[in-house]
């Protein structure tokens, strides 16, 4: 095949294409100098509001009777029920055997986050949604073009159309792009998953209110910025496609798969449901279900009103964590490539036993009671970092439709040989960005706190500040 051909493919190609909507900070339709205030005439347009209420306050949703589990009338949803966990004894010999149990989100229908893509001037640009979420702190945040579960999107709630869902669902829709299933919070749910898409359109898309297109040079820049960029866009944006730079890799693909393989069967671990109104330390009373000990997260209820959502005021439970979390990268250059170190985090709400997970991915509250030495691996040295090495910082919310005010600081931090060697310990590995984005195209690899440190991580890559 003639150079030249193979070179116009490479150019054309997703990952060169995608690469120079990321170089480009400036969009056609809206600029990143006139962004703020385009948010902030979406916030002030609508009126957003959200408030505790008592369990009993609740409409759709009641306490089952034997069990206790939370569930609404109509069948449809989520359940809010308990979970008993176990793991027969630490893999590597450094631990006791874990038993607990705790409260969980049960959720089988598989929503859909899906961002819409068109090129405009000959750079992709991307359609962001200026979603309002219950559970954000500030509560609007940039959500993908479609974050709707399929009750949402078949109208099980008695709502408004999900706008743009026929470019995902349709049969007439465009170009696939991206189209993964992933999981959710591991700690939270269980074995739930989402469909991860990308489609890029070549049709006229009206642009309707609260929406607006971005160059990902431009959602790179906002990633830099505390809660703009939803969880939901950051697991999307994770999965889109770069060039392979693999070469140099520590680990070969191959050794990385079986390092992976190897976790998961070496981790000996069982699920079982349970009755949420008879779980052993936690609590239940008029406003919250909590553990004894004050630690973990709350179960709480709250009104909702949104004058732009498909149903403009409802009732919901929410998780809400005793305090911010930490998600951290520990990263280093090794033999001119850069690498990320990686655990294998066993969550008792996975599919698959373990995902990667970030470096360090913990709440710090959850384990004040302790020594130091029994917190997370790599947790002191995350501390310890100074300003020269921490080459990202941002502060991001967890996902505002089902956890409330669930906030974690992301940190990429510049490690040495003292605080990550090369031998890591037991569950850990260093990675090459490329190796997780190649990962990330497949299911069930990533937790979704290492996609959001991934799409950050492609976000410091191309300069953006």
């Amino acid at each position: 095949m003639p150079s030249q051909v193979l070179q116009r493919r490479e150019v054309h190609s997703p990952p060169a294409r995608i690469a120079a909507s990321a170089a480009t900070t400036d969009g056609v339709h809206l600029s990143t100098e006139h962004f703020d205030s385009w948010l902030t005439e979406r916030r002030t347009a609508n009126t957003f509001r959200v408030d505790r209420i008592p369990f009993t306050e609740m409409d759709g949703w009641s306490f089952q009777e034997h069990t206790g589990n939370l569930v609404h009338r109509s069948g449809r949803f989520f359940t809010v029920e308990g979970l008993h966990f176990t793991e027969d004894g630490q893999p590597h010999g450094d631990g006791p055997p874990s038993d607990w149990y705790q409260p969980v989100i049960r959720q089988y229908e598989v929503g859909i986050l899906g961002i819409l893509a068109k090129e405009f001037d000959g750079v992709l640009h991307f359609l962001m949604q200026a979603k309002m979420e219950p559970g954000n702190p500030n509560l609007l945040q940039l959500s993908p073009t479609v974050q709707a579960t399929r009750s949402n999107y078949t109208k099980a709630h008695k709502g408004g159309d999900v706008k743009y869902i026929e470019h995902f669902i349709g049969p007439d829709r465009g170009r696939v792009v991206v189209d993964v299933r992933q999981s959710e919070h591991g700690s939270w749910f269980s074995q739930k998953t989402n469909r991860n898409m990308v489609v890029e359109t070549t049709d006229e898309v009206p642009l309707q209110d609260d929406f607006c297109w971005l160059t990902l040079g431009q959602i790179n820049e906002l990633l830099h910025r505390d809660n703009v960029i939803n969880m939901d866009s950051r697991t999307v944006l994770s999965c889109l496609p770069a060039a392979d730079t693999s070469a140099g890799a520590l680990l070969s693909d191959t050794e990385l798969l079986s390092w992976i393989t190897g976790e998961r069967t070496r981790h000996c671990v069982r699920t079982e449901r349970a009755p949420l109104g008879h779980l052993p330390g936690w609590k239940r009373h008029t406003t919250a279900i909590e553990h004894e000990a004050g630690r973990y997260f709350n179960v709480v209820a709250v009104l909702a009103q949104a004058e732009n959502r498909e149903v403009t005021g409802w009732t919901q439970p929410l998780f809400e964590p005793v305090g911010p979390g930490i998600h951290a990268f520990l990263t280093r250059e090794i033999e001119g490539t850069p690498h990320v170190l990686v655990q294998a985090k066993v969550e008792p709400g996975l599919v698959d036993t373990i995902e990667l997970a970030p470096t360090v991915q913990y709440t710090p509250h959850n384990y004040a009671h302790l020594r130091d030495e029994e917190h997370p691996r790599f947790a002191d040295s995350v501390r310890r970092a100074t300003g020269d090495r921490i080459r990202y910082d941002a502060v991001h919310a967890e996902e505002g439709g089902r956890f409330l005010n669930a906030e974690s600081r992301c940190l990429i931090i510049e490690a040495d040989d003292t605080d990550a060697p090369l031998d890591p310990p037991p569950g850990y590995a260093w990675a090459t960005p490329a190796q997780l984005t190649s990962l990330v195209r497949h299911s069930h690899y990533l937790n979704v706190q290492a996609r959001t440190m991934l799409a950050c991580l492609n976000a410091t890559k191309t300069g953006t500040r």
